[in-house]
């Protein structure tokens, strides 16, 4: 399936069967809470599963950031695939402990880090997913500062202060390059 930027793939509290691997684009799954803020659980890039619940419904929504193209497949049906079921079933239980250990990293990181760590390791993060000198970003900086727990107004001092420190440079609004990649990974882990 493709769907344009900012374009609904599955609703928070949908019922859900299906099983999502990002084909190209990127994915933005977030929350609304009850009093009106939003979270970003995650995003998701070309190979990545999403959507794995262990309920019967959606705890997100999950919109596409721009062009995106997703594989989408019925859970249900995976028995009636046979051997290539029980492999995409294996695949699915892999991403699904990725994306445990994926989640408790976050929770880490909005737990007991620094604005500038937080957005450190968002960065080392981008910039380890993607080959070549530039990473870029297929988010916003309101949907980075949703994802890290700050304002978006936090996130623009972040980024300033990492250029004006040389560990990134900035190229536009929505792609950096890793200058010193020592102290952008000693911030990620502090």
């Amino acid at each position: 399936m493709s769907f344009a930027g900012d374009e609904e793939i599955y609703a928070q509290d949908e019922e859900t069967d299906m099983v999502y691997q990002v084909q190209s684009g990127a994915v933005r799954a977030s929350r609304l809470l009850s009093d009106g803020r939003r979270q970003i659980a995650g995003f998701y890039y070309p190979g990545d599963f999403f959507g794995l619940e262990t309920g019967p419904v959606h705890r997100s929504s999950a919109e596409a950031l721009g062009a995106t193209r997703i594989l989408v497949t019925k859970r249900s049906a995976l028995k009636h695939y046979g051997e290539a079921g029980e492999r995409l079933e294996r695949l699915i239980w892999r991403a699904t402990g990725g994306e445990l250990e994926r989640a408790h990293e976050h929770m880490m990181l909005l737990a007991r880090k620094s604005a500038v760590e937080k957005l450190a390791g968002f960065l080392s993060q981008i910039a380890g997913r993607q080959a070549g000198p530039c990473s870029e970003l297929p988010m916003g900086r309101q949907d980075i500062a949703d994802h890290l727990g700050l304002s978006i107004e936090t996130v623009s001092r972040m980024f300033t202060q990492l250029q004006a420190d040389g560990v990134i440079a900035l190229d536009g609004c929505r792609r950096f390059r890793v200058l010193a990649p020592h102290r952008l990974a000693h911030l990620a882990l502090a």
